[in-house]
């Protein structure tokens, strides 16, 4: 179940939350793993005192069952935490061997559905949640998609179709991913990318943000979501100027969630993205394929 915090914002829960995902850029952006864990670590402690100020109780069996039972900041931080723990394990560095393919499977899918799994049967909380026709909020109907949802995918093509060649090309940031010189590889591509971009919304979108939305206005609650983002991003080639974009991406990607409450819109959205990634990487490795942008240098 996905809720927007209602409460007003306090400094100590808001440190705690900083403190948690400033633990992403210490592990992928500055990449000193015992940082990112202290950080962890000071989260989770303010993420606790703060509930001990506010009477909330952090044991599940403690906790009062149906509505008058107020999430726990620290059981809502610590599947972030969890989530950074596991991505953590495995280096990010994007690469197309089978065995790269399956630690990143193993390693991303553990960081969506351990959370997952704590939060429903140890916390018993159902923070997170996978809401891919929408509708989660009582009393509102499914909202479908109308002429700005259609415009927007469109938009997001042509956008990414002039951006995105000059982007990587010019900054030299295609060479973080691996040379597709063979169709098999060129598949493999293809796969990776898309199977990346669709674990970006189910991680940062319905684990991260959403656990943050139990607590902080969407605003603030979208901003700390997009430290993760990006920083995951940074790790996984797009560097140089690449936060220039990533940035208003993540933001953009936490306000339609917000509105639509459609997960399977924010990855139709992603997935458009994706395709452009691939094409222009393809085309960056091997100028003539896709040879049909722009604004490639």
């Amino acid at each position: 179940m996905i809720t927007r915090g209602t409460r007003r914002t306090r400094a100590l829960p808001l440190v705690g939350a900083l403190l948690t995902v400033l633990a992403a850029p210490a592990f992928f952006v500055a990449e000193i793993a015992w940082l990112g864990y202290a950080l962890l670590v000071a989260g989770l402690a303010l993420a606790w005192l703060a509930d001990q100020r506010s009477r909330i109780p952090i044991h599940p069996r403690r906790a009062p069952a149906g509505p008058d039972r107020l999430p726990s900041l620290t059981r809502d931080l610590s599947l972030i935490a969890l989530g950074l723990v596991i991505v953590r394990t495995i280096p990010l560095a994007a690469e197309l061997d089978n065995l790269a393919m399956l630690r990143f499977t193993l390693a991303l899918g553990g960081a969506v559905l351990v959370p997952y799994l704590v939060s429903r049967f140890v916390y018993r909380d159902r923070a997170t949640g996978f809401p891919w026709r929408g509708a989660h909020v009582e009393g509102q109907q499914r909202i479908r998609w109308g002429a700005l949802h259609w415009g927007w995918l469109a938009g997001v093509l042509v956008l990414g179709w002039l951006i995105l060649p000059y982007y990587f090309i010019s900054s030299g940031v295609y060479e973080n991913w691996p040379a597709v010189t063979s169709r098999e590889l060129i598949a493999r591509l293809f796969v990776g990318v898309g199977a990346v971009g669709i674990w970006d919304e189910l991680f940062f979108i319905c684990t991260v943000f959403a656990v943050l939305l139990r607590h902080f206005p969407m605003w603030i609650a979208n901003a700390l979501q997009a430290v993760v983002f990006v920083a995951f991003l940074w790790e996984l080639g797009y560097r140089a100027w690449g936060p220039v974009l990533t940035i208003p991406f993540a933001l953009v990607q936490g306000f339609i969630f917000v509105r639509t409450r459609s997960l399977s819109y924010v990855v139709t959205v992603h997935l458009l993205f994706d395709a452009v990634v691939f094409a222009v990487l393809v085309h960056a490795h091997n100028p003539g394929l896709f040879d049909v942008f722009p604004t490639a240098p």
